[in-house]
């Protein structure tokens, strides 16, 4: 059974700083048994990361939208798994007041951190908490998951402005915040893509064989799952040159991404 003791040689051994700003996606079932389940998890990170933040991503984006346009900071289950079903609705951690990419952040800091992200008006604009990992020089662990799971990436095609990424057509959501005040966000673009069959983020991986090149993902193990070990800074360096290099949307379908896109 994995242990705090087990987590914190983990961190370590993956380059992870004690003052880290640390997004985690994670299968626990692909973990496999950790002491105290989710909230062990949790507390052992949040441990570790004494200096630093841990942000759980919380996201209500299945069920808040066009036909039910309407966020409750305090009820509104996440729609992605057990970690985000814990971490939403713990004391210690501060959710923020986006209505669809919501996440709960850990540590000192954390309600300065999360504070503007009811003002977003699309799912991972640069004034979010996800964006602003970029010039945090934050860390993501995908641990059991792949890159479709890398909800930081949503924040590089907004960044970076690529085309086919969001829905023209927007609408306002309400949000009920912590002090049961009522909120109007700014007209919301959902995510969309036209040109393809799903949501972009089911091609992220597309992306594997260049961030292993350019050295922004390494990997590692936490019980029985591979973790991607990756930089901010990096993912979204390597994807704007990609896209300054490529003829095409590299993320509509799934592809091989040519190896002079990304090779020196």
């Amino acid at each position: 059974m994995l242990t705090s003791k087990d987590i914190f040689a983990f961190l370590e051994k993956s380059g992870i700083r004690h003052d880290d700003k640390v997004t985690v996606h994670a299968s626990l079932r692909a973990i496999g048994p950790i002491k105290g389940g989710a909230d062990g998890l949790i507390d052992a990170m949040r441990d570790y990361l004494s200096e630093g933040l841990l942000i759980i991503p919380t996201h209500t984006w299945d069920e808040v939208g066009r036909s039910h346009p309407f966020y409750d900071v305090k009820t509104s289950v996440p729609c992605i798994g057990t970690l985000a079903k814990v971490a939403a609705f713990r004391a210690d951690g501060v959710r923020s007041l986006h209505p669809t990419h919501s996440v709960t952040v850990f540590g000192k800091g954390a309600a300065e951190f999360v504070k503007g992200e009811e003002r977003c008006a699309s799912p991972a604009p640069v004034i979010s908490c996800l964006s602003r990992l970029y010039e945090e020089h934050g860390k993501v662990l995908l641990i059991g998951v792949g890159h479709e799971r890398n909800t930081y990436l949503h924040s590089v095609d907004e960044r970076l402005g690529l085309p086919d990424r969001l829905n023209p057509d927007p609408f306002v959501i309400t949000i009920r915040d912590y002090d049961r005040n009522l909120l109007e966000t700014p007209p919301f673009h959902t995510h969309f893509t036209a040109a393809s069959d799903q949501c972009v983020s089911e091609y992220y991986p597309n992306y594997k064989e260049a961030f292993e090149y350019t050295g922004c993902v390494k990997y590692g193990n936490l019980g029985d799952a591979l973790v991607y070990v990756c930089d901010c800074v990096g993912m979204t360096d390597t994807v704007r040159m990609l896209f300054e290099r490529a003829d095409h949307d590299l993320c509509i379908r799934s592809e091989k991404i040519p190896e002079e896109y990304y090779r020196s």
